[in-house]
């Protein structure tokens, strides 16, 4: 009698770990279907970012959260612009290793800091958060709300400056919209079916 309770117990919890393990590889599933469709993925976020900013605006409250939103997305969109090697913090004189600029050079490609699946993941993530704050009384803390504004309008700014500043310095370009495209001409010369 004894033993069977014993046997009973292992197997509830069992039960649970498997159950959270199923709903662990199905959101997984789920989060690999969305992988490929960038475009899909930014119009979701950019629409979920408004649903929550027409909240904001509509129940006037609630501007800690969206500040502290704003401060997390802009960290973010920092370390989606940063190589995941920085040049500066490699070196102690400022003089880092750039990218090519000549054909002899080695070819070193843009990784980093953040992917962009990560980054999409961390602002739908950070914002239904923030949607689940608004919906607390505790977290709608008075403020007021212009010197909000102006403090992150500034902080963008400088944060910006210091970025493209960086960019500049360094020689990299962190988007890949507008960068030629380079073809083997051999290759595309000769067709597959002419070599024996």
């Amino acid at each position: 009698m004894m033993q069977d309770e014993h046997l009973g117990g292992p197997a509830k919890r069992n039960i649970f770990s498997q159950a959270i393990g199923r709903i662990s590889q199905v959101y997984q599933r789920y989060l690999d279907l969305w992988t490929p469709h960038v475009i899909s993925r930014w119009t979701v976020a950019l629409l979920l970012i408004f649903v929550f900013i027409l909240r904001i605006f509509l129940s006037q409250g609630w501007y800690i959260v969206t500040y502290a939103l704003g401060i997390y997305h802009l960290n973010l969109f920092i370390a989606f612009l940063t190589p995941k090697i920085d040049p500066a913090m490699d070196f102690d004189d400022g003089e880092g290793p750039e990218l090519p600029t000549r054909s002899n050079e080695e070819f070193r490609p843009f990784i980093r800091r953040l992917p962009e699946f990560k980054f999409w993941y961390s602002v739908m993530r950070s914002t239904v958060i923030a949607m689940i704050c608004t919906l607390f009384d505790c977290f709608n803390i008075p403020v007021f709300w212009p010197i909000l504004v102006m403090y992150f309008i500034t902080l963008f700014s400088i944060t910006m400056k210091r970025q493209i500043k960086h960019m500049i310095k360094y020689r990299y370009l962190p988007f890949t919209h507008g960068k030629p495209k380079y073809q083997n001409h051999e290759n595309t010369s000769r067709s597959p079916l002419v070599e024996v």
